[in-house]
């Protein structure tokens, strides 16, 4: 699931993919399971409203 402001990306090519883009800072494996992860996900500021 997901939650917060999405953001409308073009795709005509005038606006460069890399300012939209998560970035994964952290990874943890979950306890207990196998093959499975928790990413911690971070988007630049500027992608949000005040």
């Amino acid at each position: 699931s997901s939650t917060g402001t999405w953001t409308t990306v073009w795709t005509d090519g005038l606006t460069s993919l890399d300012r939209y883009k998560g970035r994964c800072y952290h990874i943890d494996a979950v306890p207990g399971e196998d093959n499975q992860y928790i990413c911690y996900v971070a988007y630049p500021l500027d992608l949000f409203e005040e």
